[in-house]
C-alpha cells in the first residue's frame, strides 16, 4: 500500500534561501529513490518562509529506507531540520 507523508515547514525569513536550496536539491535525489512515487514541494503564495513536502513511497519501507539515505541526512538533518520555527509532519498510508 503505497505510504504519504505530508510535512509542514516554516523558517525564518533570512533562511528563506537557504531552506528552499535544501530542500530542492532533495526533491532532486528523492524522485531517483527506488521506492519514491512522488515528491512536491510547495511554498505560501503569501509567506515564503513556508514550506509544504508532499510525498508518496510504495509503501512505509521505501519511506524508511528514504529517512536513512545520505541525502536525507545531509540536507533534512545537516541543513533544514535545524534552522525550523515550525514542523509538523503527518504520515499516512494512501487510501485506494
Amino acid at each position: 500500500m503505497p505510504y504519504a507523508v505530508i510535512a509542514h515547514y516554516r523558517c525564518t525569513p533570512p533562511d528563506v534561501d537557504l531552506i528552499r536550496e535544501a530542500l530542492l536539491e532533495m526533491r532532486s535525489h528523492t524522485r531517483a529513490e527506488p521506492a519514491n512515487l512522488l515528491y512536491e514541494l510547495h511554498t505560501d503564495a503569501d509567506d515564503p518562509a513556508a514550506f509544504v513536502i508532499y510525498e508518496q513511497y510504495r509503501d512505509r519501507a521505501g519511506f524508511e529506507a528514504h529517512a536513512a539515505s545520505p541525502h536525507f541526512a545531509e540536507y533534512i538533518l545537516g541543513v533544514v531540520r535545524p534552522r525550523l520555527t515550525e514542523r509538523h509532519v503527518l504520515f499516512g498510508d494512501v487510501l485506494p
